[in-house]
This record gives structure tokens, C-alpha cells and sequence, in this order.
């Protein structure tokens, strides 16, 4: 049975018309009157949609993480048994397509993160959606050798966002970096925390110790 009713269409198209405002305008120009305005919705659309501002905001961050895991691709990550490189590789691209091609995405959210800070019910909704990315990173950093992988998945994502926001709202705002110097950075990154790039795959580590894969 399809999931794609009349019902979610419009509610997808409140969410990505907020998200948009929420980059043009700031929080304070997100409204259920300005959503209906900009989406060239009746009067009153938004609000059967989302009654309360609260319930809003939850539906945008909700579509935000629908949106930012097609540009992280998190369905395509890489199976850790292929080393390192394959998640250099990953993060790179995700990183890389995030300040280059979905810009709307960036600010928006820091918009969405900062708004969290001011109401505990949106924090715990924020950092639930959030969740995924971030034990997905975890996972990979164990099954690569890391012995400390949520520390790990905190610097990983600390240092994709901290080049995210530089580039999309920060002080390099004008000097986007090219996909080999991003490259290059996760590379750094990651073999400072698995040892210089030496560790070996899980499947690896089995066979050296003349153990066998579960």
C-alpha cells in the first residue's frame, strides 16, 4: 500500500515551505500564516496541519532528518569490512554535497538547533531524530578498531559540522572548500583516531587471530 496520501503530500509540503522560510526569514519569520502565504495555501492550511507552534516545529524537524539523510546518504553508508577508506569516502561526499548543493538544509537547522536550546520538549525531539546519523558513525568507528567510538562519532560529527557551519554561515562563508581538501581532512581526522589508517577490518582481525566472523 502506498504511503503517499494527499494528507502526507501536504504535510510535506508545510514542513519543506517552513524549512525554507526558516533560512530566509529566522525563526521569528516562521509562522503558520507566513507557511500558508509562502506555500500558496488557503488560509488556516498549516494549522490543520500543525495546530500549535510546538507541533510545527516538531513536523519540520521530522522532515529535516527525511531531507538530510538523502543528502548524507546514511542508506548508502559503507560496510566497515571495507576499511577506512570507504568511510573517508562517504563522509566526504556527504560533507562536501551539504555546503555546495544544500545550503537551505545548513542554516535551517541552525536555526531548529538553536531554537531547541529554548524548549526542552523540541530538544528531546531534535536530538532523538539525530540519533540515527550519529550511532550509525558509532557503529562504523567500532567495527574499524576504534575503542572509543562514541568519542570518536562526537569529533567525527563535531568536525563535519564545524566545517558545515564555517562554510554555510561562518568566516569561510565565501571560500567553499574542494572535495580533495575536505577529503583530506576526514582522512586526518580519522587517522589520528584509528591509528594511522592502519587498523584493520573486523573480517581481518578475525582471520589474524585465527578466529572466525559470527
Amino acid at each position: 500500500m502506498s504511503v503517499h496520501t494527499p494528507a502526507a503530500s501536504r504535510a510535506d509540503l508545510v514542513a519543506d515551505t517552513a524549512i525554507a522560510l526558516l533560512a530566509e526569514r529566522g525563526m521569528r519569520g516562521l509562522t503558520h500564516r507566513a507557511v500558508d502565504e509562502a506555500a500558496g495555501l488557503p488560509q488556516g492550511s498549516t494549522s490543520n496541519v500543525a495546530r500549535t507552534r510546538q507541533a510545527l516545529l516538531e513536523l519540520v524537524v521530522r522532515r529535516h532528518a527525511v531531507r538530510e539523510a538523502r543528502v548524507l546518504a546514511l542508506d548508502e553508508m559503507p560496510d566497515p569490512r571495507g576499511g577506512s577508506d570507504a568511510l573517508v569516502d562517504a563522509l566526504t561526499l556527504a560533507t562536501h554535497r551539504s555546503v555546495t548543493r544544500h545550503r537551505e538544509l545548513l542554516i535551517s537547522r541552525y536555526e531548529l538547533a538553536l531554537e531547541a536550546t529554548r524548549r526542552p520538549a523540541l530538544r528531546a525531539f531534535y536530538d532523538t531524530t539525530g540519533a540515527v546519523f550519529r550511532d550509525q558513525l558509532a557503529a562504523m568507528a567500532a567495527a574499524l578498531g576504534s575503542t572509543e567510538p562514541e568519542r570518536h562519532a562526537l569529533s567525527l560529527v563535531a568536525w563535519a559540522d564545524g566545517l558545515m557551519f564555517s562554510c554555510a554561515a561562518g568566516s569561510f562563508s565565501r571560500r567553499v572548500p574542494s572535495l580533495d581538501e575536505v577529503r583530506a581532512g576526514v582522512r586526518e581526522l580519522l587517522d589520528g583516531m584509528l591509528g594511522g589508517g592502519k587498523s584493520v577490518p573486523a573480517a581481518g582481525r578475525a582471520d589474524q587471530n585465527g578466529g572466525h566472523d559470527a
